[in-house]
């Protein structure tokens, strides 16, 4: 089992502070959901996870070992992926390259999401913004991930590819995180943890049936 936890988390933009010590677990394998709106913290939560901001206060704890002061490519390393909200993907080049930078066999991603194959050819810049999340969640199937962090995993996305995608997500022999604006339907009654973020601090933790 994995735990990448929070504990008393701060973060600081110049001036202006994002977590006001935040605390919350995520256990894996499993599905750990942290919703919020615009500004509420939950991107900047999934980027201390990772290592992609620093802690001004608090820590970032792995398998009960303190990471805080561990830099991002060596959490990556240890299996953690982060797949951002933007630039997720190398827009110069095309779907079939950036594939071919995650693995040289890529049949995987075609599996997941047949929608990529009459895409091969396209540079990444074409893709309308379901496509390329698409493909950036694709990248990361394979990483054989213990964490894996996802900002909004359905955005731009059509229903039927958005259950998809959580199908795909919760399927994973790992510890997922996903950050998004609002349950997505599919999860209202599942076996998914919640955190409720508001202006830095957590408004609700709990499981996914028991959101009001």
């Amino acid at each position: 089992m994995t735990l990448v936890s929070l504990r008393h988390a701060r973060v600081r933009y110049g001036p202006l502070e994002a977590l006001h010590g935040v605390t919350l677990a995520a256990p894996g394998p499993g599905l750990t959901v942290l919703l919020g709106r615009n500004g509420s913290g939950r991107t900047t939560a999934l980027r201390a996870l990772a290592g992609a901001v620093p802690l001004s206060g608090g820590a970032v704890v792995w398998d009960g070992a303190d990471v805080t002061r561990m830099p991002a490519y060596e959490r990556a390393r240890r299996g953690l992926v982060l797949v951002p909200e933007r630039r997720a993907v190398f827009g110069s080049l095309t779907v079939r390259e950036n594939l071919e930078l995650a693995a040289p066999d890529f049949s995987y991603a075609l599996d997941a999401y047949p929608a990529l194959e009459p895409l091969l050819p396209r540079r990444t810049n074409t893709l309308s913004g379901g496509e390329q999340r698409m493909l950036a969640l694709s990248r990361a199937l394979p990483a054989r991930a213990r964490v894996v962090l996802v900002d909004e995993p359905t955005q731009g996305m059509s229903p039927m590819v958005a259950a998809r995608t959580y199908e795909l997500l919760r399927g994973l022999d790992a510890c997922v995180v996903v950050a998004e604006q609002r349950l997505p339907p599919g999860l209202r009654g599942a076996s998914a943890l919640v955190y409720e973020l508001r202006r830095g601090t957590v408004a609700f933790s709990g499981e996914a049936a028991e959101l009001p």
